[in-house]
């Protein structure tokens, strides 16, 4: 018999769209609002985690693998640490264009549209490799704690 009622699975259904949109919108305004990519990549993870009890650790364990959360993980890692290289060099090669110093010359104006989403430069980018790399974390730790506490003799079916 199935513990868990088909409410709770229908409203689950219907809020996790939502919840991931809303995520997806506070990683990608972080540099605009309060909020990044830890708070969206937070609740994203927490929709995820929604999911986990509304199905099951079982019925989630078999749609996403540890090795597809760990791999996503490092690939926002990864996006991390690159656009962070991108960034120091861009800022050496404005500085070298305008004849100051290397590191913390004046950079020239650079956009004309304060408060749009492309005026952050880098930022949205380096916010969604965070929010990539808090989502995989955070859903792994989630994932492996259900399966870890259902094996423990928590509920089962």
């Amino acid at each position: 018999m199935d513990e868990t009622s088909k409410i709770i699975k229908t409203v689950s259904s219907v809020m996790f769209p939502f919840v991931t949109i809303y995520g997806l919108y506070v990683i990608l305004h972080g540099h605009l609002t309060p909020g990044g990519g830890f708070q969206g990549g937070a609740i994203v993870a927490s929709g995820c985690a929604l999911l986990v009890v509304a199905f099951g650790s079982d019925a989630i364990a078999k749609r996403v693998k540890e090795s597809q959360l760990s791999l996503l993980e490092s690939i926002g890692a990864l996006g991390f640490i690159s656009l962070a290289f991108v960034g120091i060099a861009t800022t050496f090669f404005y500085n070298s264009l305008a004849g100051t110093k290397f590191l913390f010359g004046r950079i020239p104006p650079y956009g004309s549209n304060p408060g749009y989403l492309s005026s952050g430069g880098l930022l949205p980018l380096m916010n969604l490799a965070v929010g990539t790399k808090v989502i995989a974390g955070l859903f792994a730790i989630v994932l492996i704690l259900a399966i870890a506490t259902r094996k423990k003799g928590g509920r089962s079916k």
